[in-house]
């Protein structure tokens, strides 16, 4: 799942996903104070416009250089902040943003868990971490070319990472997914939410 992969998966069609917010972010950001976003895997963009329309200030992050055209061809003049980066690879700004959201964000396993602790490390103190993934549950045997589950982390894993010293864990939790498209196969989300001390 390279920057490849994604380029010429979002090639296949003139746009991907609904252009809609993921429910999930629009549920767990709901009653936050406006701050600075970093939207990890922004895609199209809608949960980055969705956040600048309510006052923060988004920096939005994907691998896919065809994603963040069609984000910034549809941001008009929305105050958002498009990067080009690879999280494994890519250093974020050290504690630097009130929320990290990375929702349906693959992140592959790798020694020394690089990008995934250079996600927790960009969450500032007080700021707030939302990590969600669809949850396989019966579906983990499922071949698709190019991807094992086994491979990439879920909001287990990241919950496992977080020192209780630092974080403290407000949601870890399985729930129905908000505006199922009628194709999906996955019908829960499992959703992190945590706090950085």
């Amino acid at each position: 799942m390279d920057q490849q992969f994604w380029d010429d998966l979002y090639h296949e069609k003139d746009q991907l996903w609904s252009g809609a917010p993921n429910g999930v972010l629009v549920t767990e950001v709901d009653g936050l104070p406006p701050g600075q976003a970093l939207d990890l895997g922004c895609g199209e963009g809608a949960d980055a416009l969705w956040l600048a329309s309510r006052g923060w200030l988004v920096t939005a992050v994907d691998i896919s250089h065809v994603a963040l055209e069609r984000a910034k061809a549809a941001a008009g003049d929305a105050k958002v902040s498009w990067a080009h980066a690879d999280l494994s690879t890519s250093p974020l700004p050290a504690g630097a943003f009130d929320l990290v959201a990375a929702l349906y964000f693959s992140v592959q396993r790798e020694p020394g868990h690089r990008a995934v602790r250079n996600m927790l490390a960009a969450v500032a103190p007080g700021g707030t971490l939302l990590y969600a993934h669809h949850d396989i549950t019966g579906h983990e045997h499922e071949k698709n070319p190019g991807f094992d589950p086994a491979d990439f982390y879920f909001p287990a894993d990241i919950a496992e990472m977080l020192d209780e010293d630092q974080w403290t864990i407000l949601t870890h939790e399985t729930r129905p997914r908000t505006d199922v498209p009628p194709e999906a196969r996955h019908v829960n989300d499992i959703v992190l939410k945590a706090r950085r001390r």
